[in-house]
């Protein structure tokens, strides 16, 4: 290989292993000033899209020991877009981009060591922001507190609703 190619082979494996997700999408036929629309829509959610080689890209997962991912078979086209933040915001700018522009698509992608179809991408496009499955995982963890709390001040309030009731009846005897 050449020097050129060994170094761009070196890149994009370093931006594989800093990556907390992959997604490859098709983009044949997609104008650039939509294309880079896209990106900027991206890099708002601290991502970036790339077009590689898709032989680089899978040599730079085989040196890297992602065998998974290097084992995938990518044809045509490809644009990866890599990033470390949220990957539903990212998966959820490529599905809305997508259809907006029918030109681009999510053809899969790599996450967590494994190989996500383009059905996985849609679903995690769908998931709520991540505040919002933090917020409902808290509602869940507080829950068992929440409910035992209830049940303490109810029989609280059932005792005192019997002395009340009591003192009532004796106020009457009267």
């Amino acid at each position: 290989m050449r020097a050129e190619k060994i170094q761009l082979v070196n890149d994009i494996g370093r931006m594989l292993k800093d990556s907390t997700f992959v997604f490859f999408i098709n983009y044949r036929g997609l104008a650039v000033k939509d294309f880079t629309a896209f990106r900027d829509e991206l890099s708002k959610h601290k991502a970036q899209c790339h077009v590689l080689k898709n032989s680089l890209v899978m040599k730079a997962a085989e040196i890297n020991n992602m065998s998974v991912l290097a084992s995938c078979k990518l044809a045509n086209d490809t644009a990866f877009v890599f990033g470390n933040d949220d990957a539903g915001a990212v998966a959820k700018v490529i599905d809305e981009f997508g259809k907006k522009n029918d030109k681009l698509t999510a053809k899969s992608g790599y996450m967590e060591g494994g190989i996500l179809s383009q059905n996985d991408v849609k679903a995690i496009a769908a998931l709520p922001p991540k505040e919002v499955l933090q917020a409902m995982l808290l509602g869940v963890f507080q829950a068992p507190a929440r409910n035992f709390v209830s049940v303490l001040n109810a029989k609280v309030c059932s005792i005192v609703n019997v002395i009340n009731a009591y003192k009532n009846k004796r106020e009457e005897a009267k």
